[in-house]
C-alpha cells in the first residue's frame, strides 16, 4: 500500500507591524494604518478620521520617530528581526512539513504578500499564529481578521486554522519564568514588576456577555471562568500567577500593571508609569520589570520601559531599573513555539 503524502503546511507568525524607517512620513503612515484599525480606536469611522488627521498624526509621529531612533539597530526595528529569526527558527524545528513566514498587520513583509508566498508554493493549508499570548480584540482580534480577509482576496481560498492565545501554555511560561529568573540571580532586586499592554476597560467588558463579572469587583481576574474566558486582563493575571507560581515568589515582592494607554477613556489599571514611581517612592531602590505580553522586544519594551520607564523611576528615587529581555527568537523558544503550533493544528501534528 502506498504511504499517504503529507500536504506542505504554510505557518503565518502575524504581529501588529513597524514604520519602515524611523522618518517622520514611514512612522506616520504606519501609525496612520495603525490607529485607523476600529478594532484598536473602536470609535464611529468619522470620529476615527477625525481624531487621526487633525490631532494624532499632526502631533505624535514626530515624537515616536524620536522614540523608533532611540532602539532601531543595524538590522532595523527589533520587532522585524526578532520576527524573521523567529521564524527561521521554527522553520528549522518543523522542517519541510511546513513553510514558516513572518506577516505583518500593518507594513512589510505583509500578510499578503506570506499567503502569495504559499500559493507559489502549492500549500493550500494555513496555520495563523497571532504572536499575542493573550487575546484582546485590538491584537489577536484585528491580526485574525486581517488574515482572514487576505485569504477571502486570493481566488482559491485556502484552508485555514488559528492557534488561539497561548497565555497557558508551559512553552511560553517557561520561557518567560526562565528570562526572569535569569536577571532575578544577577540583579537581586527590591521587587518586581509583571508589565502587560493596557486596553481601554470596555474592550474587557465587552467580552463578558454576562454583563455581571467583568471589572465589577476587585477579585474578578482571580480566576479564569465562563464570564472571562475570553477577557485579556483575566488572561494576564492568569500570566503573572503561572509565572509566580513557576519561580515561587512572594505575591507581596511583585506588582502586576498595564502599559500603553492612550486617550482620555479609562484603562486597565494599575498604570505602569504611576506604580513605578509609587515604588520609588515607597523605598524601593532596584526593580526588575518584565513584560509578558511581548514575546519579542519593541517600542514598547525598549524605549517605554527601557528608556523612559527607567527615567521616571530614577527621577521618583530609584535607583535602577532592569527590564527582562523577550523571548525574542530564542532557540528554546522557537523549538516551544512550533510544539504549540503542533498540537493546535493537527496538519502538523507528528505522524
Amino acid at each position: 500500500m502506498a504511504e499517504q503524502v503529507r500536504e506542505r503546511v504554510g505557518v503565518v507568525l502575524v504581529n501588529t507591524g513597524t514604520p519602515a524607517s524611523t522618518s517622520v512620513a514611514d512612522v506616520r503612515r504606519y501609525l496612520g494604518q495603525f490607529l485607523n484599525d476600529p478594532r484598536v480606536i473602536d470609535i464611529p469611522a468619522w470620529q476615527r478620521w477625525l481624531l487621526l488627521n487633525f490631532i494624532i498624526l499632526r502631533f505624535r509621529p514626530a515624537k515616536s520617530a524620536a522614540a523608533y531612533r532611540k532602539i532601531w539597530t543595524e538590522r532595523g526595528s527589533p520587532l522585524l528581526f526578532h520576527g524573521l529569526d523567529l521564524a527561521q527558527g521554527m522553520q528549522t524545528e518543523l522542517g519541510e512539513q511546513a513553510m514558516v513566514r513572518l506577516a505583518f498587520q500593518f507594513g512589510e513583509p505583509s500578510i499578503p504578500q506570506a499567503f502569495q508566498a504559499f500559493a507559489d508554493a502549492g500549500i493550500r493549508q494555513v496555520c495563523v499564529v497571532p504572536l499575542f499570548p493573550q487575546y484582546a480584540s485590538a491584537s489577536t482580534g484585528s491580526a485574525v481578521q486581517a488574515a482572514i480577509e487576505a485569504a477571502a482576496e486570493r481566488w482559491v481560498i485556502p484552508s485555514l486554522h488559528v492557534v488561539p492565545p497561548f497565555w497557558a501554555e508551559p512553552e511560553f511560561l517557561d520561557g518567560m519564568a526562565s528570562h526572569l529568573q535569569g536577571a532575578l540571580a544577577q540583579e537581586e532586586p527590591d521587587h518586581i514588576v509583571l508589565s502587560f499592554h493596557g486596553v481601554p476597560e470596555h474592550h474587557c467588558t465587552r467580552t463578558d456577555e454576562t454583563g455581571a463579572h467583568c471589572l465589577k469587583t476587585p477579585q474578578c481576574c482571580d480566576a479564569i471562568g465562563g464570564a472571562n474566558a475570553s477577557c485579556y486582563r483575566a488572561q494576564c493575571m492568569a500570566t503573572a500567577r503561572g509565572i509566580m507560581a513557576k519561580l515561587q515568589l512572594d505575591p507581596q515582592h511583585v506588582t502586576v500593571a498595564f502599559q500603553s494607554r492612550l486617550g482620555r477613556v479609562p484603562w486597565i489599571k494599575p498604570y505602569t508609569d504611576v506604580v513605578l514611581t509609587e515604588l520609588a517612592a515607597q523605598g524601593k531602590r532596584k526593580i526588575v520589570v518584565a513584560e509578558p505580553s511581548f514575546v519579542a522586544d519593541c517600542l514598547e519594551t525598549l524605549e517605554e520601559i527601557g528608556v523612559r520607564g527607567r527615567e521616571d523611576f530614577k527621577a521618583a528615587g530609584g535607583h535602577e531599573l532592569t527590564l527582562v529581555r523577550s523571548l525574542n527568537a530564542d532557540s528554546q523558544w522557537a523549538v516551544g513555539l512550533a510544539n504549540i503550533v503542533r498540537r493546535s493544528c493537527s496538519w502538523l501534528a507528528s505522524p
